[in-house]
């Protein structure tokens, strides 16, 4: 889905709630799909202070994060070490995440085999699924060298 379709939806569900898509909104709507980065609100709102346009507050930041989650355009998650971040949802296909507890790295990934049983359980236990969060938590490779002392990096 591109982003205009994609924008044009957001300003859809603002309407619903008998909201307008300021300027700001706007900004914020765009930085947040102009990236593949998980990012939290507080880098949001660092990316927003550094490009010229008008002034974006963080309340602003945190308020249309939250009506962008609300309205399924981004989704958020705990990365580990208590942060939230988000990532748009729409217009890119469903993956799956790993998060090293230690350092909060997020990785991605895609694997047909642990989708095709995650239905066939569901069926299997008579539900239809509709939707599904898989979520791997663990150390990755550079904290797992780092504890083993040996200081490498893959």
């Amino acid at each position: 889905m591109e982003q205009d379709a994609i924008r044009k939806r957001f300003e859809e569900f603002l309407r619903g709630r008998s909201l307008k898509l300021t300027s700001q909104r706007e900004r914020i709507f765009e930085r947040a799909f102009d990236t593949l980065e998980h990012f939290t609100a507080e880098t949001l709102y660092t990316w927003m202070r550094e490009v010229p346009g008008a002034r974006v507050s963080r309340a602003t930041v945190y308020r249309t994060l939250n009506l962008l989650e609300e309205g399924g355009f981004v989704t958020s998650m705990n990365n580990g070490l208590g942060d939230i971040v988000y990532e748009h949802v729409l217009g890119h296909e469903h993956h799956d995440h790993l998060v090293c507890l230690e350092c909060g790295r997020i990785d991605e990934f895609q694997n047909t085999e642990i989708e095709a049983l995650q239905l066939e359980v569901a069926r299997r236990m008579g539900y239809e699924l509709e939707s599904h969060i898989l979520r791997l938590e663990g150390r990755c490779a550079a904290c797992q060298a780092k504890q083993a002392g040996t200081g490498s990096r893959r």
